[in-house]
């Protein structure tokens, strides 16, 4: 389990620019004119973790399997998107498959690569997407709340706890307000879910600036900062085109390349360190000398699900985890130490994994 991130956008913003470069491919078509891709391009890649690496090469693992991160390409929206402008419809049903939204914002002025809108303006085009969304989860709400009334009102329990919850969401998205402003209480937790609202989703912002302010960002960039720490949002400085320059170079030089900007990581690591902290996830690891494995899960998730993550017979017929915590293992060295060292931890059912436990799972179906 990793997570899937959509990325959008206004059309010309560097959306497929960066997912070429993130993903390692030229899948998705970058070319200069809106409505370039129509099809949400997808692509998978190993999040970087030098945990892993370091435990790796402490078991002499022969093989390391790093855990996944889904990115969606989805095609430009434009203004009316929520009305089909754009095949906005289309691509507003894309953007409701994933779990986090990377929005990308044009933070560069080039005068070859056109604007929709002219002029380069994030916030505006910010406001422009994020009201599409909401104008969108405005119309779809409104229709359902008036479907699950009818049943409400005939006595149906569920149909009633729905409206309850939606109406008060409704309320939010007919002022202007995203539905993510909303913080269900735990008994409104599951209705909440279902809702699906695009405004719901955990969202991202990532800045495109020229490579000459990949280190510092400019005052666009800074505008939407200041955006984000204002509506409890994150965002990231990226160049996309650096991006792209550094995919293509060979593993070994693309730390020098960085640093020769400036820069102490990719666009890729920011991303997935941000993302990670929007959808609650922690890494756990197995480690043994045929293979070192990263695994996904949520914060919060008790043992047996964490077992789950990696097969649902291992949740099913959870027994006990054998556990050392990454920092004792690498102090200890091998897991044969740890274990002599009372580092090595039997855990039940109510143990909540930790990020960077290191587990043995030992189950019986």
């Amino acid at each position: 389990m990793g997570f899937n991130c959509g990325i959008v956008g206004l059309p010309n913003v560097g959306k497929s620019t960066l997912f070429n470069a993130l993903t390692a491919t030229q899948a998705a078509q970058a070319a200069n004119y809106p409505f370039c891709t129509i099809e949400p391009n997808v692509g998978r890649v190993g999040v970087p973790d030098e945990r892993l690496y370091t435990l790796a090469k402490l078991a002499g693992s022969q093989k390391i399997i790093e855990t996944q991160l889904e990115f969606m390409d989805i095609a430009g929206l434009v203004r009316g998107a929520s009305k089909g402008e754009g095949l906005g419809n289309q691509f507003l049903g894309h953007i409701r498959q994933v779990d986090a939204i990377i929005h990308v914002l044009r933070c560069f002025e080039d005068d070859d690569i056109t604007h929709v809108d002219g002029k380069v303006d994030p916030l505006r085009d910010l406001m422009t997407i994020e009201t599409e969304l909401m104008l969108s989860d405005l119309e779809s709400l409104e229709k359902r709340v008036v479907a699950a009334g009818k049943k409400a009102k005939s006595g149906d329990k569920e149909a009633k706890e729905f409206v309850d919850v939606a109406e008060k969401v409704l309320k939010l998205l007919q002022d202007g307000k995203p539905a993510s402003m909303y913080k269900p209480d735990k008994n409104e937790e599951d209705v909440y879910q279902q809702l699906q609202l695009l405004t719901s989703k955990p969202m991202l912002y990532a800045c495109n600036v020229s490579e000459a302010e990949a280190a510092t960002g400019n005052a666009h960039s800074k505008a939407v900062f200041d955006y984000a720490a204002k509506n409890g949002s994150k965002a990231v400085i990226i160049s996309a085109a650096i991006e792209a320059e550094v995919a293509s170079l060979p593993k070994e030089e693309q730390q020098e390349f960085l640093e020769s900007l400036g820069l102490k990581e990719t666009g890729l690591n920011q991303i997935v360190r941000e993302g990670y902290n929007l959808l609650n996830l922690l890494t756990f690891f197995t480690i043994g000398p045929k293979e070192a494995h990263a695994w996904t899960t949520t914060q919060g998730s008790k043992a047996p699900q964490a077992a789950g993550c990696i097969h649902s017979d291992f949740e099913r017929g959870f027994i006990c985890a054998e556990t050392i915590s990454y920092k004792d293992y690498v102090e200890c060295g091998t897991e044969a130490v740890a274990k002599a060292n009372g580092k090595m931890r039997l855990e039940g059912r109510d143990y909540v994994a930790q990020d960077g436990d290191v587990f043995h799972f030992r189950f019986n179906v």
